[in-house]
């Protein structure tokens, strides 16, 4: 029988706190590291993660560290599950402590700014000559959900086939399938754009629109986030399969969803600091909208959504400006994928 690799996740939220057990249930050693030695100890002793998923038993194989070089000594594959605030920094940290046999995997759905780039990159910018491979995570993936055995998928991207095959034999279960892509852009588009537009569908149903107005939200926020990602290089047909159509409809229709969840007391008359303590975790979808919205002028394209959601949240527009704007929009044409994507 051979030795399974040892895998290290970097972040003991909720995402981190299932990715460590889906591959512990399959026999994996996993290091999972988290923010302070308190909250090592009470995982070790207590077999589960009472801060996120306290009904989640963790597999024995899991141990909990604060320190990160002790969680990436002698892994395989780091999977880095941090919120998007401090990914960057933990990067660099990174530097001297990774192998040329690692694999780094980011599972963190958001783009960075100044200059805007995806988290991929920055990977490959600082990692990159020093690691075996990158790829990025992505998909429907509700955390409470997969902890509850629930059925889920999600999609592995790399440029080498070899990563997507050996994350997907890590992570695959009897209900959690892995597919495969080599659009890595599209799919780290996908997963942070779809977040900004669970914050509008929030705010929709906070409003009663009615389940037409949801359609209609639903599919201008497909063509908004693949117009955006074409112009940065990413395939639109991306945008059609799970980490696109499938993330976009299950983060935008369930209240497990920190950005729905953010989006929808903003909707009964929150402000937004007290609407971010009732969800009482990071909403990624405000830092991607900053940094969408501040790049939108320059790549000359139309995002009524987006402008409309910043007006709300950071210029104090009422919240019925979201659907007031889009059907006040210049905009008539439906469907507008772009099919050329490679020559833009």
């Amino acid at each position: 029988m051979s030795i399974k690799p040892t895998i290290a996740v970097l972040g003991g939220g909720s995402f981190g706190t299932v990715i460590s057990n889906l591959a512990a249930s399959n026999g994996h050693p996993v290091k999972l590291w988290v923010r302070d030695a308190e909250q090592a100890l009470r995982i070790n002793s207590e077999g589960a993660n009472s801060d996120y998923h306290p009904e989640l038993k963790l597999s024995s194989n899991i141990s909990a560290t604060d320190s990160l070089a002790e969680c990436v000594s002698g892994a395989s594959i780091v999977f880095v599950v941090t919120p998007s605030i401090v990914f960057e920094n933990i990067i660099h940290r990174l530097e001297s402590l990774v192998t040329s046999e690692m694999l780094v995997i980011s599972c963190t759905k958001a783009i960075a700014a100044n200059p805007t780039r995806t988290l991929s990159e920055i990977i490959k910018e600082n990692l990159g000559s020093k690691i075996k491979g990158v790829g990025v995570l992505s998909g429907p993936n509700l955390a409470k959900e997969i902890a509850e055995n629930k059925v889920a998928g999600t999609v592995i991207a790399s440029d080498d086939k070899e990563v997507c095959e050996i994350v997907s034999e890590v992570i695959s279960s009897q209900s959690f399938k892995v597919y495969s892509s080599t659009d890595m852009k599209g799919i780290e588009y996908a997963g942070a754009l779809k977040n900004i537009y669970a914050i509008c569908c929030g705010l929709a149903e906070a409003q009663d629109l009615g389940e037409n107005a949801l359609g209609l939200i639903l599919t201008r926020s497909m063509a908004e986030m693949s117009d955006f990602a074409v112009h940065q290089g990413a395939n639109p047909l991306t945008f059609l399969g799970l980490a696109g159509m499938g993330d976009l409809v299950a983060t935008c229709t369930s209240r497990l969803s920190r950005n729905f969840s953010l989006g929808f007391h903003l909707g009964k008359g929150l402000s937004l600091e007290e609407a971010k303590s009732k969800v009482g975790q990071v909403a990624e979808g405000l830092r991607t909208l900053a940094v969408i919205h501040e790049e939108i002028p320059k790549l000359h394209i139309e995002m009524p959504l987006v402008e409309s959601l910043y007006q709300i949240i950071y210029e104090e527009k009422k919240p019925t400006f979201l659907i007031e704007n889009l059907i006040d929009h210049v905009n008539n044409v439906d469907v507008e994928f772009k099919l050329d994507y490679d020559n833009n």
